[in-house]
Protein backbone atom coordinates (compact mmCIF):
# COMPACT_ATOMS: atom_id res chain seq x y z
CA UNK A 1 0.00 0.00 0.00
CA UNK A 2 1.15 3.34 -1.07
CA UNK A 3 -1.19 5.63 0.58
CA UNK A 4 -3.66 5.68 3.63
CA UNK A 5 -5.59 8.23 4.93
CA UNK A 6 -5.18 9.31 8.58
CA UNK A 7 -7.35 10.99 10.91
CA UNK A 8 -7.07 13.47 14.29
CA UNK A 9 -9.44 13.44 16.62
CA UNK A 10 -10.00 16.27 18.00
CA UNK A 11 -12.03 16.42 21.45
CA UNK A 12 -12.78 16.81 25.07
CA UNK A 13 -13.22 14.12 27.77
CA UNK A 14 -16.39 14.15 29.67
CA UNK A 15 -14.37 14.33 33.24
CA UNK A 16 -15.13 11.64 35.21
CA UNK A 17 -17.62 10.05 33.26
CA UNK A 18 -16.45 7.02 31.39
CA UNK A 19 -19.59 6.05 29.40
CA UNK A 20 -20.12 9.72 28.08
CA UNK A 21 -16.18 9.68 26.70
CA UNK A 22 -16.82 6.31 25.82
CA UNK A 23 -20.20 7.23 23.79
CA UNK A 24 -18.40 10.11 22.20
CA UNK A 25 -15.16 8.04 20.97
CA UNK A 26 -18.16 5.37 19.60
CA UNK A 27 -19.38 8.84 17.71
CA UNK A 28 -16.24 10.14 16.18
CA UNK A 29 -14.37 6.68 15.42
CA UNK A 30 -16.96 5.95 13.10
CA UNK A 31 -16.90 9.46 11.68
CA UNK A 32 -13.38 9.30 10.89
CA UNK A 33 -13.75 5.70 9.54
CA UNK A 34 -16.85 7.38 7.23
CA UNK A 35 -14.19 9.43 5.72
CA UNK A 36 -12.09 6.56 4.95
CA UNK A 37 -9.64 7.23 7.70
CA UNK A 38 -7.41 3.54 8.43
CA UNK A 39 -5.84 5.25 11.13
CA UNK A 40 -7.43 7.85 13.39
CA UNK A 41 -5.29 9.08 16.60
CA UNK A 42 -7.13 10.69 19.92
CA UNK A 43 -5.87 13.52 22.04
CA UNK A 44 -4.09 12.78 25.32
CA UNK A 45 -5.96 11.52 28.48
CA UNK A 46 -8.97 11.24 26.86
CA UNK A 47 -10.10 8.39 28.39
CA UNK A 48 -9.54 9.28 32.25
CA UNK A 49 -9.70 13.16 31.52
CA UNK A 50 -7.34 15.76 32.00
CA UNK A 51 -7.89 17.84 35.17
CA UNK A 52 -6.87 21.33 33.80
CA UNK A 53 -6.98 23.88 36.21
CA UNK A 54 -8.09 21.66 39.28
CA UNK A 55 -5.85 21.79 42.12
CA UNK A 56 -5.74 18.58 44.11
CA UNK A 57 -5.23 19.93 47.51
CA UNK A 58 -1.90 20.40 46.83
CA UNK A 59 0.97 22.57 48.13
CA UNK A 60 4.64 21.74 48.48
CA UNK A 61 4.35 19.46 51.39
CA UNK A 62 0.87 19.45 51.88
CA UNK A 63 -1.77 17.53 50.91
CA UNK A 64 -5.47 18.01 52.28
CA UNK A 65 -8.44 15.73 52.76
CA UNK A 66 -10.60 16.77 49.65
CA UNK A 67 -7.65 16.91 47.67
CA UNK A 68 -7.18 12.86 48.42
CA UNK A 69 -10.68 12.30 47.75
CA UNK A 70 -10.38 14.26 44.52
CA UNK A 71 -8.01 12.00 43.39
CA UNK A 72 -9.48 8.87 44.19
CA UNK A 73 -12.14 10.39 41.96
CA UNK A 74 -10.02 11.00 39.32
CA UNK A 75 -8.47 7.32 39.86
CA UNK A 76 -12.22 5.58 39.78
CA UNK A 77 -12.02 7.46 35.97
CA UNK A 78 -8.96 6.25 34.89
CA UNK A 79 -9.49 3.07 32.36
CA UNK A 80 -7.45 -0.72 33.34
CA UNK A 81 -5.87 -2.04 30.06
CA UNK A 82 -8.11 -4.63 29.99
CA UNK A 83 -10.97 -3.23 31.05
CA UNK A 84 -14.41 -2.40 29.26
CA UNK A 85 -13.24 0.73 28.06
CA UNK A 86 -10.60 -1.38 26.06
CA UNK A 87 -12.38 -3.95 24.82
CA UNK A 88 -14.95 -1.56 23.43
CA UNK A 89 -12.40 -0.17 21.81
CA UNK A 90 -11.00 -3.38 20.04
CA UNK A 91 -13.86 -4.09 18.59
CA UNK A 92 -14.20 -0.65 17.35
CA UNK A 93 -11.28 -0.85 15.43
CA UNK A 94 -12.57 -4.08 13.91
CA UNK A 95 -15.62 -3.14 12.72
CA UNK A 96 -14.72 0.02 10.82
CA UNK A 97 -11.27 -1.80 9.78
CA UNK A 98 -9.43 1.54 11.48
CA UNK A 99 -6.16 0.94 13.35
CA UNK A 100 -6.09 3.54 16.32
CA UNK A 101 -3.69 5.11 18.58
CA UNK A 102 -5.78 6.77 21.51
CA UNK A 103 -4.67 8.95 24.72
CA UNK A 104 -5.47 7.05 27.96
CA UNK A 105 -5.52 7.63 32.20
CA UNK A 106 -4.01 4.32 32.41
CA UNK A 107 -4.97 2.49 35.89
CA UNK A 108 -2.70 -0.02 37.22
CA UNK A 109 -2.71 -0.83 41.20
CA UNK A 110 -2.92 2.69 42.87
CA UNK A 111 -0.73 4.35 40.42
CA UNK A 112 -1.85 6.51 37.33
CA UNK A 113 0.12 7.06 34.22
CA UNK A 114 -1.01 8.93 31.24
CA UNK A 115 -0.48 6.46 27.81
CA UNK A 116 -1.24 6.17 24.52
CA UNK A 117 -3.02 2.75 23.57
CA UNK A 118 -2.39 1.29 19.90
CA UNK A 119 -5.14 -0.90 18.30
CA UNK A 120 -5.07 -2.84 14.95
CA UNK A 121 -8.43 -4.18 13.08
CA UNK A 122 -6.86 -7.98 13.66
CA UNK A 123 -5.30 -8.05 16.77
CA UNK A 124 -6.75 -5.57 18.68
CA UNK A 125 -5.43 -3.52 21.88
CA UNK A 126 -1.37 -4.78 21.01
CA UNK A 127 0.61 -2.16 22.43
CA UNK A 128 1.16 0.58 25.22
CA UNK A 129 3.13 3.69 25.64
CA UNK A 130 3.51 5.66 29.09
CA UNK A 131 4.69 8.88 29.19
CA UNK A 132 8.20 8.90 30.29
CA UNK A 133 7.98 12.38 31.91
CA UNK A 134 4.86 13.67 33.35
CA UNK A 135 5.27 17.84 32.83
CA UNK A 136 5.04 20.21 35.82
CA UNK A 137 2.10 19.39 38.28
CA UNK A 138 1.12 16.39 36.29
CA UNK A 139 3.77 14.59 38.74
CA UNK A 140 1.35 15.11 41.27
CA UNK A 141 -0.93 12.70 39.52
CA UNK A 142 0.97 10.53 36.95
CA UNK A 143 3.76 8.02 37.30
CA UNK A 144 6.62 7.77 35.23
CA UNK A 145 6.65 5.26 32.02
CA UNK A 146 10.57 2.90 31.61
CA UNK A 147 12.01 2.26 28.46
CA UNK A 148 10.38 -1.24 28.28
CA UNK A 149 6.87 1.25 26.72
CA UNK A 150 8.57 2.62 23.81
CA UNK A 151 6.56 0.56 21.40
CA UNK A 152 6.52 0.92 17.26
CA UNK A 153 3.43 -1.06 15.81
CA UNK A 154 3.61 -2.00 12.05
CA UNK A 155 0.32 -0.94 10.96
CA UNK A 156 1.22 -2.64 7.60
CA UNK A 157 0.96 0.81 5.47
CA UNK A 158 3.55 1.77 8.36
CA UNK A 159 5.40 1.83 11.26
CA UNK A 160 3.34 3.40 14.31
CA UNK A 161 5.16 5.33 17.48
CA UNK A 162 3.54 7.46 19.55
CA UNK A 163 5.22 10.69 21.98
CA UNK A 164 2.80 12.11 24.43
CA UNK A 165 2.84 16.04 24.81
CA UNK A 166 5.89 16.86 26.08
CA UNK A 167 7.80 14.15 25.45
CA UNK A 168 8.10 15.66 21.71
CA UNK A 169 10.56 17.82 23.15
CA UNK A 170 12.90 15.16 24.39
CA UNK A 171 15.49 15.02 21.87
CA UNK A 172 16.64 11.63 23.04
CA UNK A 173 13.81 10.27 22.75
CA UNK A 174 12.80 11.30 19.69
CA UNK A 175 15.94 9.76 18.65
CA UNK A 176 15.03 6.76 20.14
CA UNK A 177 11.54 6.62 18.16
CA UNK A 178 13.94 7.88 14.88
CA UNK A 179 16.09 4.31 15.17
CA UNK A 180 12.77 2.45 15.26
CA UNK A 181 11.87 2.86 12.08
CA UNK A 182 8.79 5.40 12.89
CA UNK A 183 7.31 6.91 9.81
CA UNK A 184 3.63 7.98 11.22
CA UNK A 185 4.34 9.88 14.30
CA UNK A 186 1.38 9.69 16.54
CA UNK A 187 1.58 13.11 19.32
CA UNK A 188 -1.56 13.16 21.53
CA UNK A 189 -1.38 15.74 23.38
CA UNK A 190 -3.14 18.61 25.28
CA UNK A 191 -0.95 21.62 24.44
CA UNK A 192 -2.81 24.11 22.75
CA UNK A 193 -0.51 27.17 22.34
CA UNK A 194 0.74 28.79 18.88
CA UNK A 195 4.43 26.83 19.72
CA UNK A 196 3.07 23.28 19.78
CA UNK A 197 2.02 23.80 15.57
CA UNK A 198 6.04 24.63 14.46
CA UNK A 199 6.78 21.72 17.35
CA UNK A 200 4.86 19.23 15.11
CA UNK A 201 6.50 20.66 11.72
CA UNK A 202 9.88 20.20 13.44
CA UNK A 203 9.39 16.67 14.58
CA UNK A 204 7.91 15.99 11.20
CA UNK A 205 11.03 17.55 9.26
CA UNK A 206 13.51 16.04 11.89
CA UNK A 207 12.14 12.52 11.71
CA UNK A 208 11.15 12.62 7.74
CA UNK A 209 7.68 10.88 9.15
CA UNK A 210 4.14 12.31 8.56
CA UNK A 211 3.32 13.55 12.13
CA UNK A 212 -0.75 13.41 13.18
CA UNK A 213 -1.17 15.41 16.44
CA UNK A 214 -4.44 15.45 18.06
CA UNK A 215 -5.59 17.84 20.72
CA UNK A 216 -8.60 17.81 23.16
CA UNK A 217 -11.22 20.79 22.57
CA UNK A 218 -12.42 21.01 26.44
CA UNK A 219 -14.97 24.15 27.87
CA UNK A 220 -15.74 24.43 31.01
CA UNK A 221 -18.67 23.35 30.39
CA UNK A 222 -17.52 19.83 29.86
CA UNK A 223 -16.90 19.58 33.21
CA UNK A 224 -18.87 18.49 36.52
CA UNK A 225 -21.01 21.17 38.05
CA UNK A 226 -19.63 20.37 41.19
CA UNK A 227 -16.19 21.08 39.44
CA UNK A 228 -14.05 24.73 39.93
CA UNK A 229 -11.49 24.76 37.79
CA UNK A 230 -9.27 28.27 38.72
CA UNK A 231 -10.10 29.28 34.97
CA UNK A 232 -13.45 29.91 36.38
CA UNK A 233 -16.94 29.29 36.27
CA UNK A 234 -18.29 30.48 33.11
CA UNK A 235 -19.54 27.43 30.96
CA UNK A 236 -17.95 29.51 27.88
CA UNK A 237 -14.81 28.92 28.92
CA UNK A 238 -12.10 27.33 26.96
CA UNK A 239 -9.67 25.22 29.16
CA UNK A 240 -7.94 23.83 25.81
CA UNK A 241 -8.67 25.12 22.37
CA UNK A 242 -7.14 22.38 20.45
CA UNK A 243 -4.99 22.81 17.53
CA UNK A 244 -4.86 19.48 16.22
CA UNK A 245 -2.53 19.41 12.69
CA UNK A 246 -1.18 16.50 10.39
CA UNK A 247 2.36 17.03 8.57
CA UNK A 248 4.07 15.95 6.29
CA UNK A 249 7.63 14.19 6.28
CA UNK A 250 8.80 17.46 5.26
CA UNK A 251 7.37 19.77 7.56
CA UNK A 252 4.48 20.82 5.35
CA UNK A 253 0.63 21.28 6.97
CA UNK A 254 -1.58 18.55 5.67
CA UNK A 255 -4.39 19.50 7.38
CA UNK A 256 -5.42 22.02 10.26
CA UNK A 257 -4.58 23.38 12.94
CA UNK A 258 -8.15 23.11 14.05
CA UNK A 259 -8.79 25.73 16.62
CA UNK A 260 -12.41 26.38 18.73
CA UNK A 261 -14.48 23.28 18.31
CA UNK A 262 -14.19 19.86 18.02
CA UNK A 263 -13.89 17.98 14.85
CA UNK A 264 -11.91 15.44 12.80
CA UNK A 265 -9.05 16.56 10.13
CA UNK A 266 -8.27 13.67 7.72
CA UNK A 267 -5.32 13.62 5.32
CA UNK A 268 -4.16 11.12 2.86
CA UNK A 269 -0.44 10.03 2.86
CA UNK A 270 1.92 8.97 0.23
CA UNK A 271 3.95 6.49 2.20
CA UNK A 272 6.65 6.62 -0.56
CA UNK A 273 7.55 9.83 0.18
CA UNK A 274 9.35 8.50 3.08
CA UNK A 275 12.31 7.62 1.01
CA UNK A 276 12.39 11.15 -0.93
CA UNK A 277 12.22 12.97 2.80
CA UNK A 278 15.21 10.54 4.19
CA UNK A 279 17.42 11.57 0.38
CA UNK A 280 18.91 14.47 2.07
CA UNK A 281 18.58 13.72 5.69
CA UNK A 282 18.54 10.70 7.87
CA UNK A 283 19.29 11.10 11.68
CA UNK A 284 19.26 7.75 12.34
CA UNK A 285 21.45 6.88 8.82
CA UNK A 286 23.59 8.93 6.97
CA UNK A 287 23.39 11.65 9.00
CA UNK A 288 23.82 10.35 12.35
CA UNK A 289 28.01 10.64 12.86
CA UNK A 290 27.93 7.50 15.36
CA UNK A 291 31.58 7.94 15.47
CA UNK A 292 30.99 11.02 17.92
CA UNK A 293 27.65 10.48 19.08
CA UNK A 294 26.17 7.76 21.12
CA UNK A 295 22.67 6.85 22.35
CA UNK A 296 21.95 4.31 24.70
CA UNK A 297 18.44 3.49 25.28
CA UNK A 298 17.31 0.66 28.41
CA UNK A 299 14.31 -0.67 27.22
CA UNK A 300 14.49 -3.24 30.58
CA UNK A 301 11.24 -3.23 32.92
CA UNK A 302 11.72 -0.85 35.80
CA UNK A 303 9.24 -3.18 38.38
CA UNK A 304 9.71 -1.98 41.75
CA UNK A 305 9.38 -5.62 43.28
CA UNK A 306 11.40 -8.00 41.35
CA UNK A 307 11.05 -11.49 42.36
CA UNK A 308 13.79 -14.00 42.07
CA UNK A 309 13.69 -18.30 41.28
CA UNK A 310 17.22 -19.76 41.34
CA UNK A 311 19.46 -17.21 41.28
CA UNK A 312 17.49 -15.40 38.46
CA UNK A 313 15.59 -12.04 38.23
CA UNK A 314 12.98 -12.68 36.26
CA UNK A 315 10.93 -9.23 36.02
Amino acid sequence: MTTVTVAAIQAGSVLFDKSATLAKAERLIGEAASQGAELAVLPEAFFGGYPKGMEFGISVGSRTAEGRKEFRRYWESAVDVSGPETERLSELSAEHGLHLVVGVIERDGGTLYCSALFFTPADGLVSTHRKLMPTAAERYLWGQGDGSTMPVVDAGFGTLGAAICWENYMPLFRQAMYSKGVNIWCAPTVDDRDAWHSTMTHVALEGRCFVISANQFLTRHDLPNDVHPVQGDDPETVLINGGSVIASRLGEVLAGPLRGREGVLVAKLDMNEIAEGKFDFDSVGHYSRPDVFTLLVDESSKAGVRKFAHGTANN
